[in-house]
């Protein structure tokens, strides 16, 4: 049995997020021993590794809660799990395009020369004007 100290120091997840993902119903609301204290299991502990896992690789709670759900059926479709990490890759390829652009902007107007005063630098002007920008970002 593990507290919920213990659980947050395995997994590297912070003691008020545990307490979130029992509130949101992500993670199990645990047993409790005489002095009220919370007490998981090591289904409890894989359970959250589980989640922390899928955060770090960018899935929302949503996701996570179908991809559990399949976890906790082995009898489904691994097709269903593939299309949920597809379509998180393809929302990972879109935001990385539109760094990309956000990048390639700044990298535009930090590298121009830098006026004295505000009132010429180009990083002002351009945060104020839109239309200065070399393209949609």
């Amino acid at each position: 049995m593990f507290s919920i100290g213990k659980m947050a120091a395995r997994t590297g997840v912070k003691v008020p997020t545990i307490r979130y993902y029992e509130e949101i119903g992500v993670l199990s609301e645990p047993g409790r021993n005489t002095g009220n204290q919370r007490r998981y299991t090591q289904s409890d502990l894989e359970r959250l590794s589980f989640i922390k896992h899928a955060r770090d690789l960018g899935l929302g709670i949503a996701a996570i809660r179908d991809l559990m759900h399949l976890h906790d059926h082995p009898d489904h479709s691994c097709a269903e799990a593939h299309n949920i990490a597809e379509t998180h890759l393809e929302n990972v390829r879109s935001k990385l395009k539109k760094l990309r652009k956000l990048e390639k902007e700044l990298k535009r107007i930090t590298t121009q020369v830098h006026e004295d005063n505000t009132k010429d630098c180009t990083i002002i002007q351009t945060l104020a004007d839109h239309r200065l920008c070399s393209g949609e970002h």
